[in-house]
């Protein structure tokens, strides 16, 4: 590199500083005003938190050989505080986030916001050490009963090594979200033994479905069933959340999953589930079916799906063919993976990109009916 690109790239480097700086002091004046709203929020410090050092400069994690005894959060009860990070996405305008708390204040919860929550860095919701130092330290803090993801969208494959694990193992609570949060719901259950929770995000529509789910599960400790609405409308048969069959049978184990496209992402890491004798629910989004394809290929390869005892197949919205000379179907690609397996397999589970979802607890041990097309909690996941 020649001198003078070395001061081009100082004079970079010094600017995007200054920029990162003026975030940082916006976003304690708007936490201040959440604050005074009565939402809780703390107001960011400019010195990195104990719980934040600590996971700041990682140590590589050993694949883990044995499946960590189980951990069940305490129960979420009306007046408890939930933590808010944003783990993945920015969240670019003021209303989600106030739309959020006041969806989480009505379900009876008091809200804290993780200092940066509103935090920008490129599409993140903040640096790689924010992003998981407001994780971390919510962890640490006992007023804290559970930690929610404001959205999901891309970048917690980028800080899933930066969670203070054994902190978790000491202070478990409950921990939830879908999408991106995939990464994380299933790398703290397979590092600590913790059951999280692939749930609604703050921001989703909190529909009477959705909410009555995460509440049997969440709250009540139900050993609730996962079974799609039946509701044929104005129809003659059901046109909307149907189940198909595609391969009959009954079988138990621990469920593991969420986005196919993230969960891929992880093979061959510390933070990759253990298949052995797993439910795995799967679901997608925006994504050419060559890609799907590519990424169950990438579960096949690393020997993952030839452990499992049971495949649930979500939504996949908006998985198209794209452009080019023809593609498989989505139903030929999972008969060509899932079939082989002999275990039973069925597709169209409210899990997903979609308005109705459910709260599947990861690290739960279930049983799946695909001709019935329900999954069965034998216990509760939270005590």
């Amino acid at each position: 590199m020649t001198s003078s690109r070395r001061q081009i790239l100082r004079t970079a480097l010094a600017a995007s500083g200054a920029g990162l700086g003026a975030s940082v002091g916006a976003l304690t004046a708007s936490s201040s005003a959440f604050a005074a709203a009565g939402t809780g929020a703390p107001t960011a410090s400019p010195m990195a938190s104990p719980a934040a050092a600590s996971a700041a400069t990682p140590s590589r994690l050993p694949v883990p050989t044995d499946i960590p005894p189980t951990l069940r959060a305490r129960r979420l009860q009306p007046g408890d505080t939930i933590g808010l990070v944003s783990p993945a996405n920015a969240t670019y305008e003021r209303e989600p986030l106030t739309i959020a708390v006041e969806s989480l204040q009505a379900m009876g919860f008091k809200v804290k916001l993780g200092p940066h929550v509103q935090a920008r860095y490129g599409q993140f919701g903040g640096t790689d050490a924010q992003r998981a130092g407001d994780i971390n330290d919510f962890f640490a803090d006992d007023s804290v009963a559970g930690i929610l993801a404001l959205s999901g969208g891309s970048g917690c494959n980028r800080i899933v090594d930066k969670l203070n694990y054994a902190l978790i193992r000491r202070k478990p609570k409950f921990f939830g979200g879908f999408s991106d949060l995939t990464s994380l719901v299933n790398a703290i259950h397979r590092q600590t033994g913790l059951i999280t929770f692939h749930s609604p995000v703050a921001s989703s529509e909190w529909n009477e479905f959705s909410l009555q789910h995460f509440k049997a599960v969440v709250m009540d400790a139900a050993p609730d069933v996962l079974r799609n609405v039946s509701d044929k409308g104005d129809n003659l048969v059901q046109t909307e959340d149907r189940i198909t069959t595609v391969r009959p049978g009954v079988a138990q184990g621990r469920l593991i999953g969420g986005n196919l496209t993230v969960l891929a992402s992880l093979a061959g890491s510390p933070f990759f589930p253990d298949c052995r004798g797993a439910l795995l629910f799967l679901e997608d989004t925006n994504e050419y079916i060559y890609r799907l394809d590519r990424c169950l290929s990438t579960l096949r390869l690393a020997g993952a799906l030839d452990q499992l005892a049971g495949v649930v197949l979500g939504k996949f919205t908006r998985c198209g063919p794209g452009e080019g000379y023809g593609t498989l179907t989505l139903d030929e690609v999972f008969d060509d993976y899932f079939l082989p397996l002999n275990v039973p397999v069925y597709r169209g589970a409210m899990i997903g990109h979609i308005r109705r979802k459910f709260t599947v607890p990861v690290g739960q041990m279930a049983e799946i009916d695909s001709q019935a097309g329900t999954v069965r909690l034998l216990s509760s996941a939270v005590r």
